[in-house]
């Protein structure tokens, strides 16, 4: 059997995963951001504005998104103040201004914005329009998680398993990854796949994780592909398949991953759910081992191999040895 993954530690830090990409321009080009709501009417009259600003903001046309979402939330629609603040947030058809984007997501926020209490949220944590306040983010994740935002209940959860602002509560944890693993969240079907593997915070459950993992895989979470390849190739909560597993490995090795080179060297020195090949599995074994994976047992095969094989396996592996060893910029 192949062995299973170390145990991987979830991240501290809190992260935004959602890009905007513009393909129209009335000005710059969009940079990552929060993408408010959909835009729908929620006071006044008018109701197809916001949906046109919001139509504007996604096709790149900052300056038309503007001036639309100006004269909705002129009439207190919560969607376009939150549009607005996107727009100060990042630039984007008008200079960038933290305290004109913080002031329209609080307007935003106190009529029940959930995407305004994220923006607001991440403004904190990061120190924009003021000093950093994890407190205030904490607060913030935890209003817009209670209205069902998938990224907020990912951090939030993250907070608990954190243990530092609230006590450590894996179920209660548990509880918001899984609105967000619902919403679709890679990172958050990932982190609920290992709490059922684990059994922490919800029974443990081997068919809900790989299940997870799947998901998780199919969005491209290099973590979640080399769990759900590992679920595959040993046959743990899925159907063993040790092919499915080989294309999973070589699809997380390219992404980078030591864990998933490692496994896939193996396969290809042994020939378990993919063809015999030593001088691939050398290439992945060297890239690997340069990361930081240590596994004796294909040191050995390496060592074994004829001295071609082995010189043919270390070029393979050399252009990207030495882009491991370029300084990040």
């Amino acid at each position: 059997m192949m062995g299973k993954q170390r145990g991987t530690t979830l991240a501290a830090a809190i992260v935004l995963t959602v890009t905007l990409a513009p393909v129209c321009h009335d000005t710059v080009s969009a940079q990552t951001a929060a993408v408010p709501g959909t835009a729908t009417t929620t006071t006044g009259t008018g109701g197809a504005e916001p949906e046109l600003a919001y139509g504007a903001y996604q096709r790149g046309r900052f300056l038309t998104a503007f001036g639309l979402a100006t004269h909705r939330a002129e009439a207190g629609d919560m969607k376009a103040m939150t549009l607005l603040g996107e727009l100060y947030a990042n630039g984007l058809g008008v200079p960038l201004n933290d305290a004109k984007a913080d002031e329209w997501y609080r307007l935003a926020a106190a009529r029940g914005d959930r995407e305004a209490m994220f923006a607001l949220a991440m403004f904190r944590l990061r120190g924009r329009a003021g000093a950093r306040d994890r407190d205030a983010a904490a607060k913030w994740f935890a209003a817009a998680a209670k209205l069902g935002q998938p990224l907020a209940a990912y951090n939030l959860a993250l907070l608990y398993i954190e243990g530092q602002l609230f006590p450590r509560d894996f179920k209660r944890a548990a509880e918001l990854l899984r609105v967000a693993a619902r919403a679709g969240n890679p990172e958050a079907q990932y982190a609920l796949g290992t709490f059922y593997k684990e059994g922490r915070g919800v029974e443990k459950d081997m068919r809900e994780a790989a299940r997870l993992w799947g998901l998780a895989a199919l969005a491209d979470d290099s973590d979640a592909q080399v769990e759900y390849a590992i679920a595959l190739f040993n046959g743990d909560g899925v159907a063993k398949n040790e092919e499915a597993a080989a294309a999973w490995f070589r699809k997380a090795a390219s992404h980078g991953s030591a864990i998933a080179q490692d496994r896939l060297a193996r396969i290809l020195a042994e020939g378990r759910g993919a063809p015999k090949n030593p001088v691939e599995a050398t290439k992945w074994h060297l890239i690997s081992k340069a990361r930081g994976e240590t596994d004796l047992l294909l040191d050995d095969f390496v060592n074994s191999l004829d001295p071609d094989t082995r010189a043919a396996g270390e070029k393979a592996a050399k252009p990207w040895l030495d882009a491991l060893k370029k300084p990040k910029s």
